[in-house]
């Protein structure tokens, strides 16, 4: 409590909001959002305080029952010590409403989700949204370089003159190009010979090529091709599209891996975190205004895209940033565009937590769950904007990760939480979409 009394704060809306929170939502966010100057900045946190004095006291019901629940739960246990009859359990457990029935069969019907979410699958990350280095580093975490995972990690043996070592080991090195040519033999095999033999790599009539022995051998399934970057006759890079994830032939001979490889190849670059989780949840400890506005910054960053932080390594600075889109010609000669970032997600907070971040009319902590709902909505607008070079859904929807809620009551509760968000934002209906997480 004395950490709050001592914090700066403006009334708006019937809040209480830090000063320093509140600057940043009116001078970075809003205007993000589309929501310049003071009629806007009013607009929203008069509606932000008709969200937390509406949705509080439900809030804290659904907290009392569960707290009745639990109650009820360690009453069971002192009166029913040793082994349990799980018949006998499973009535209690009806009894007193912590389990339901199902319902009805249904059918999912929700429109606009992004393919990553829909159609493809791959791996995820979870990243602390306070840290922007490795918030970046998820984010970019979209592609990466096969090579660097072989060389970098035990995939490949370090006996045999194969270390790693503090500077760059040929021998290991090629170890990791061999590795590489099997994994495409076994992914984009040859209608004959080995992708080890392949002296040049070439599209040819719409199709992959690789030169063995003067001769050129198209692949055996030719349909995962997927375009080229640079010149068609002598390719920097080749796409392949396998199982719904793409990769990239590399070809460079002038750099230094390319030198040392008979088809020019420098690297394989794999489709890899298609989505990333931005946690303020578990991972961070946002205690107070400065955490919380620290975190709304960098989830703001990456979806306008300027997110950037200073890295030090091998006693050398450099910005980290976004990485770019991906620019191809595809089969048809068209240009194809494709995700240079991950999927982005935010998890929020769950519905028990409060923060001093913000109090209300009665100058208590609101919930971090219904303030994380209004500002990484808010912050996560300018994703949404088609002539952003770093848009973050390509279909207009935002992905929140709600973790921790007890039953269908407390899911409705999200549910009706969000339309509310929605409409103090001018979002359209089922904009913010919702993931649920144990």
């Amino acid at each position: 409590m004395a950490q709050t009394q001592q914090t700066e704060r403006v009334s708006a809306g019937g809040l209480q909001v830090a000063k320093v929170l509140y600057d940043f939502v009116n001078n970075e966010v809003l205007p993000k959002a589309g929501k310049s100057g003071e009629d806007n900045q009013k607009k929203f946190w008069d509606g932000f305080g008709e969200i937390v004095e509406k949705f509080t006291p439900r809030n804290k019901e659904l907290l009392a029952k569960r707290d009745e629940l639990q109650a009820k739960l360690d009453q069971w246990y002192t009166d029913h010590k040793g082994a349990q009859d799980p018949k006998e359990y499973e009535a209690f457990l009806r009894e007193i409403g912590y389990l339901v029935d199902e319902p009805g069969e249904f059918e999912i019907a929700t429109q606009n989700i992004d393919s990553e979410i829909a159609e493809t699958a791959g791996p995820q990350l979870v990243v602390p949204i306070l840290n922007a280095r490795f918030a970046l580093n998820a984010a970019n975490a979209r592609w990466g370089s096969l090579y660097d995972a072989l060389y970098g990690t035990d995939a490949i043996s370090e006996e045999n003159g194969q270390e790693k070592g503090s500077s760059y080991n040929k021998v290991r090195g090629d170890k990791v190009i061999e590795w590489g040519r099997e994994f495409l033999d076994r992914v984009i095999p040859l209608e004959s010979g080995s992708h080890k033999d392949v002296t040049k790599y070439s599209v040819t009539s719409g199709q992959i090529t690789g030169e063995i022995d003067g001769e050129q051998v198209n692949l055996r399934n030719p349909e995962v091709y997927a375009g080229y970057a640079g010149e068609e006759s002598s390719p920097s890079g080749i796409l392949v599209r396998n199982n719904g994830l793409y990769f990239e032939i590399q070809i460079d001979p002038e750099s230094p891996i390319g030198k040392t490889d008979k088809a020019g190849v420098k690297d394989i670059l794999m489709e890899s975190a298609i989505t990333t989780i931005m946690d303020f949840e578990d991972s961070v400890a946002a205690v107070d205004a400065t955490d919380k506005t620290l975190g709304y910054r960098n989830w703001l960053g990456l979806n306008v895209g300027d997110l950037s932080e200073e890295v030090e390594k091998n006693g050398k600075t450099f910005s980290r940033t976004l990485n770019e889109d991906r620019y191809y010609t595809d089969k048809d000669g068209s240009e194809l565009r494709l995700q240079g970032r991950s999927l982005l997600f935010v998890r929020n907070v769950g519905h028990l937590m409060q923060n001093p971040a913000i109090l209300d009319a009665n100058g208590e902590e609101i919930f971090e769950g219904i303030m994380d709902a209004v500002v990484t909505s808010a912050a996560a607008i300018e994703g949404l904007n088609k002539d952003n070079a770093h848009r973050n859904s390509r279909t207009g929807s935002i992905y929140i990760v709600k973790p921790k809620q007890h039953g269908p009551e407390e899911s409705a509760f999200t549910n009706e939480l969000f339309a509310a968000v929605e409409d103090l934002l001018g979002l359209d209906r089922n904009t913010m979409k919702v993931g649920l997480m144990d």
